[in-house]
């Protein structure tokens, strides 16, 4: 079984930081990609970062200039450092990773539960 588990969400100031973080978990076989999403209340699910596993980084518009994505390869994490948090922002944020996991022989996309940002004063 497959897993991936995100910390570190919570209740930020507007202006301030976090940094997310997601595990994967379980029989791995390749990443091809993990990255972030978000969705906000009445809104759709929109692309806040992404990263292959070759490196290459793709950011949304909404958040680009603001967040940073990078990855763990030895523990099958990856990261998105957040800063100057607008309101707007707020939203659950999901982990995404493109992985082959053991029993299969084609990528898919496996999500997490999500993780609650609150930008508010």
């Amino acid at each position: 079984q497959v897993q991936l588990v995100e910390s570190g969400g919570g209740l930020v100031q507007p202006g301030g930081s976090l940094r997310l973080s997601c595990v994967a978990s379980g029989t791995i076989v390749r990443f091809y990609a993990m990255g972030w999403y978000r969705q906000a209340p009445g809104k759709q699910r929109e692309l806040v970062a992404t990263r292959t596993i070759g490196g290459t980084t793709n950011y949304g518009d909404s958040m680009k200039g603001r967040v940073t994505i990078f990855r763990d390869s030895a523990e099958n994490t990856v990261y998105l450092q957040m800063n100057s948090l607008k309101p707007e922002d707020t939203a659950v944020y999901y982990c995404n990773a493109q992985m082959v996991v053991g029993g299969t022989t084609s990528e898919s996309d496996y999500w997490g539960q999500g993780t609650q940002v609150t930008v508010s004063s």
